[in-house]
């Protein structure tokens, strides 16, 4: 079964979907399931600061990854699975991949928004990850009719 599970959450409706489905594997094979909410950073001007490069601090964006991140660890724990979190900073599907990686994950775990339309051919989500994964890609039907 599974050892190491990676699942990525924004937060939606949607991914909470993904994040249920990760839960309840990792539940069932006792794997360490590792969270991923990726950001990018947005520069804020931080007054009464030095002019220019300096004046700029990039803030705001993770509060909304730790914020995602800490009502997961609450679901998991609330199902005793071991969870890990993680914010890479950049774009989220390399994010989740680089998490698989380093935590030599057997399973990610991804809703299919993006799936179906014009982002299809563009770049989803779910369609880079598992063209990119060394290992097993869960897509969750997120569809809501």
């Amino acid at each position: 079964m599974y050892t190491s599970i990676v699942v990525g959450s924004d937060g939606s409706e949607t991914a909470e979907i993904a994040l249920t489905k990760a839960i309840q594997i990792a539940s069932l094979s006792g794997a360490k399931l590792h969270v991923v909410s990726a950001y990018s950073p947005t520069p804020s001007h931080v007054a009464g600061a030095a002019p220019m490069a300096e004046a700029y601090q990039y803030a705001g964006s993770s509060f909304k990854a730790d914020s995602v991140l800490e009502r997961a660890m609450g679901r998991a724990a609330d199902e005793n699975v071991e969870i890990e979190q993680h914010a890479p900073k950049g774009n989220p599907a390399d994010g989740l991949l680089k998490v698989a990686e380093e935590s030599d994950a057997d399973l990610i775990v991804i809703g299919s928004v993006g799936m179906h339309g014009a982002k299809r051919f563009f770049g989803s989500i779910p369609n880079r990850v598992s063209h990119k994964s060394n290992c097993d890609v869960l897509i969750v039907s997120t569809d809501r009719d």
